[in-house]
């Protein structure tokens, strides 16, 4: 067990939610930014990246004949994905000065893997991009942020880009 001094030298968790998308990149950036000050050597926060591979079967959808020759190829196609999503943040944050991150790639429904991995590191604030879905396509599809926001065990930042104004 952790002494006082040590428990309280001991950073708290910033979980950033990131996948291929505008939105991710924009968040991961404005949290960069605004919690990672690019020269100091003390970040207030341990930063986990977190991405959701989704499942072959999820990526396919509704499986047919023929589906045992596609399902190799799917799969190798999301890790290609999610290693180029990984390698893409981490040279954003090395970008930033930001050096000491922790990513992970867990295959899953995005909304249960950033749950759960707000439990797992016991994460004090999970930071979700905001996709700006309208109330029909929030309903067809689900919005991981909403999910987040009430399930999550911590505070839940999510992040807009500004509209752009014409």
């Amino acid at each position: 067990m952790a002494s006082p001094a040590e428990a309280v030298a001991e950073k708290q968790v910033m979980v950033v939610a990131i996948d291929d998308s505008e939105h991710s990149t924009y968040a991961l950036e404005w949290t960069l930014d605004h919690f990672f000050t690019p020269y100091a050597s003390n970040h207030p926060f341990k930063l986990v990246l977190v991405h959701a591979k989704p499942t072959v079967s999820s990526a396919v959808g509704l499986i047919g004949p023929g589906a045992a020759e596609i399902l190799p190829m799917v799969e190798a196609d999301l890790k290609k994905i999610a290693a180029r999503i990984i390698e893409t943040a981490k040279e954003f944050c090395h970008s930033k000065s930001v050096h000491d991150v922790i990513v992970e790639v867990v295959e899953g429904d995005a909304r249960n893997v950033l749950c759960e991995a707000v439990e797992k590191h016991h994460a004090s604030i999970l930071v979700v991009g905001s996709h700006g879905y309208g109330a029909i396509k929030r309903a067809v599809l689900g919005s991981v942020s909403d999910y987040c926001a009430h399930h999550a065990h911590c505070t839940v930042m999510i992040v807009k880009r500004p509209k752009i104004k014409h």
